[in-house]
């Protein structure tokens, strides 16, 4: 049988290493597709640059669309990233009948409901497992290996960038922008870091992850999103002096009136795996009413780990290349009629446990009046840490540790707490999750 042909879009360090992993498992990849893999045609924009890879068979194109529309191609691999023009090759790709492989995590995120809307129109495939949490196959799990369970709950450290920074401060005692400098330097954070540092990498990837888990459609719109940029030093060592550690975490979970879809900063229990995980790497934890909670680590990102998706996605595709459209498993693993309209919360309406740190007068009953405000809102504490001013010092840090509230409850008091001469800083508040 005659191999498959694919065009890369894009022959950087994931294109190349996907051209590195295709060449050196040939055989093991014919084994399991049943057909061999080849790359007939790549677009680059430098085409006389050396390359991590060997080209000599590959024809190298300047012109993205020259791939698309090449006759022989059977699979479009999209590498380039971003959305425009992605989104445009990606629709015509798919409008000519062939099955796309993508690791671009924003244009499913923004885009895939009209994109896999398109793609059934068309009978074709769209793969996706290289935009979650590269190496782990994270996107496998929730569409077929946890099929028979109703996931209740999924919580991960899906951007190795923000792991790093968060280790860095804990095990070092470092400034976020300190360490943040380095994550540059070592390649770990873009140039401009906002994506991984505000929670817009990961809030792409949990919009991924929860319309799998849950059976909804794509909504970015709907995930709150929160970065790490004003987590201290001083906040990890509270955080550890109570037992925990800060993680920047995606969170999604289903609850009576609807889904809760976040990412922000959260308190961990340190005995938790999850907790556990450093560096660069990524972890998922998923829960379902039938297994419990299972446990996916990784690394997070790197070339040749996403390459390792992106092939797994392309024996997927060779695969089911000849099934019935009908028989293959959908996009976001429930039949598109069955997608459910469940509502995603609005963060005032979730319900966590909170730590919450504030700069207050070292005078008496200060404690007191905000105990007070916090019981008024029916928020009862479960811990306090007050520390002795030192000589000389009339300003001291608070921090509270609460048990369960919903967040609107919080805003109240804050409002109040904010207000009173004795508190010199707006209050800070990360969020808590027990992971049980």
């Amino acid at each position: 049988m005659q191999p498959v042909k694919i065009g890369l879009l894009g022959l950087g360090t994931v294109g190349g290493w996907t051209v590195n992993v295709l060449a050196r498992n040939a055989q093991e990849i014919t084994r399991r597709a049943g057909r061999g893999i080849e790359v007939g045609k790549a677009f680059t924009r430098s085409p006389d640059k050396p390359r991590i890879c060997p080209t000599e068979h590959i024809e190298l194109v300047t012109d993205p669309w020259q791939v698309v529309e090449d006759s022989s191609i059977d699979i479009v691999v999209e590498l380039i990233g971003g959305t425009s023009p992605a989104l445009e090759l990606v629709m015509r790709a798919i409008e000519l009948g062939k099955h796309v492989v993508t690791a671009n995590k924003a244009l499913i995120a923004l885009h895939g409901n009209e994109i896999f809307a398109k793609a059934s129109e068309q009978g074709v495939m769209v793969t996706f497992e290289a935009a979650v949490a590269g190496g782990i196959p994270i996107i496998k799990v929730l569409r077929e290996g946890l099929a028979g369970n109703q996931i209740e709950w999924i919580a991960g450290i899906i951007n190795g960038s923000g792991n790093f920074i968060l280790t860095e401060m804990r095990d070092q005692g470092r400034e976020f922008a300190d360490v943040l400098g380095e994550a540059q330097a070592l390649g770990y954070a873009e140039a401009d870091p906002t994506f991984d540092v505000e929670g817009i990498d990961a809030a792409h990837k949990l919009t991924i992850l929860a319309a799998i888990a849950f059976g909804i459609p794509l909504q970015f719109e709907s995930v709150y999103t929160e970065g790490i940029t004003r987590i201290t030093p001083e906040d990890v060592c509270y955080a550890a002096e109570l037992g925990y550690r800060i993680k920047h975490l995606g969170v999604a979970r289903r609850a009576a009136q609807g889904v809760e879809l976040r990412v922000h900063p959260c308190l961990i229990p340190e005995r938790r795996l999850l907790a556990n995980v450093d560096g660069v790497m990524n972890a998922v934890v998923v829960s379902g009413d039938a297994v419990g909670p299972t446990l996916y680590y990784g690394p997070g990102a790197g070339a040749e780990p996403t390459a390792s998706a992106v092939v797994a996605d392309l024996v997927d595709v060779v695969r089911m290349m000849t099934a019935d459209p009908e028989h293959r498993v959908p996009h976001l693993a429930f039949q598109p009629e069955a997608l459910s309209d469940l509502p995603a919360l609005p963060i005032s309406e979730i319900e966590t446990a909170y730590y919450l740190r504030l700069t207050v007068a070292d005078q008496p009953g200060v404690l007191a009046d905000i105990a007070r405000i916090l019981a008024d809102q029916g928020i009862s504490i479960e811990a306090v840490i007050q520390k002795e001013a030192r000589p000389g010092q009339t300003e001291v840090p608070l921090i509270f540790l609460t048990h369960r509230v919903k967040e609107r409850q919080l805003n109240a008091a804050a409002s109040h707490i904010e207000a009173m001469p004795s508190v010199k800083e707006p209050l800070h508040r990360i969020r808590l999750e027990t992971l049980e």
